[in-house]
């Protein structure tokens, strides 16, 4: 796994001032706010003797260690050990693993790799998050799969119509035609015109979905970033929708996919649930 990187470790919304756990990457950590309302990303491990720092609380802009109540800074450093006399200094090597963290697109990133702040890559310059005529949905998804497969199969467009042509692609002809990639920093994207499937849009979006005499195709938009983004855009006769996904590797045999669905149409919040279901759907396929 690819550690030098930004890793998308939680949703924004999901993060409190209650220390709550994250397992990513084979490790745990513990992510919280302090009262200034910034998000913190630690090791899950107090120094001292083991105890989770998930299951602690917040003492100020400290989070406390439920077992013996070690206090932390957000930088790892221990400043309180309540057994020990007041006179007696904090040992220097008291502290936790502490990683930068930076909060964007609804997301809260930390650098897990070792190397200096001034060769890091930056964030990814992902589109569409800061237009506000976008509706957006979030959800998740696991899969037992390593998350470098999960990934792939975002960016596969030759499996859509025989794992998803009941929502699109069409099996009678799945031929994918020629196209360029293009390349930027620590990514690439490609487009795509794909057949149309031959059958009426069923459910919510056929309210909006205009029929063609002679369908022109579905233009998609599929991209990735390192290390472990990827974008579906696809322009529907009613507007676009764009997927991205955050896959989040667990250990080497679970993935789980952050995603977050932008669209254009159906932009009131009773149309919310139609949303999830269908990108569930496709997960599930």
């Amino acid at each position: 796994m690819l550690k030098n990187f930004w890793w998308p470790l939680e949703f924004s919304h999901i993060v409190k001032d209650k220390p709550m756990r994250v397992t990513a990457l084979e490790q745990e950590f513990v992510l919280y706010r302090t009262p200034d309302g910034a998000a913190h990303v630690m090791s899950d491990l107090c120094v001292h003797r083991g105890g989770a720092l998930s299951d602690g609380w917040m003492s100020g802009d400290c989070i406390v260690c439920p077992y013996h109540g070690w206090e932390y800074k957000s930088d790892g450093a221990c400043v309180k050990i309540p057994a020990n006399q007041k006179d007696m200094a904090v040992p220097k090597k008291a502290r936790v693993d502490s990683y930068p963290t930076i909060e964007k697109y609804g997301y809260i990133w930390a650098f897990l790799g070792d190397i200096p702040e001034s060769e890091r890559p930056p964030l990814p310059e992902l589109p569409h998050f800061d237009n506000p005529d976008f509706k957006v949905v979030r959800g998740t998804f696991e899969w037992p799969v390593y998350y470098e497969r999960a990934l792939e199969n975002s960016l596969d467009a030759a499996h859509a119509p025989f794992v998803h042509g009941g929502a699109f692609g069409n099996r009678d002809e799945p031929e994918i035609p020629e196209y360029e990639t293009k390349n930027y920093s620590f990514g690439a994207e490609m487009q795509v015109t794909l057949k149309p499937q031959k059958k009426n849009i069923p459910g919510l979006w056929k309210r909006l979905y205009k029929e063609e005499a002679e369908p022109k195709g579905v233009n998609t938009r599929a991209a990735f970033w390192m290390p472990c983004m990827t974008l579906l855009e696809v322009t529907l006769p009613m507007g676009l929708m764009v997927l991205f996904n955050f896959h989040l590797p667990v250990d080497e045999y679970k993935t789980i996919t952050k995603w977050t669905q932008l669209r254009t149409f159906f932009k009131g919040n009773w149309a919310d649930g139609d949303a999830v279901k269908r990108v569930l759907k496709i997960f599930n396929q």
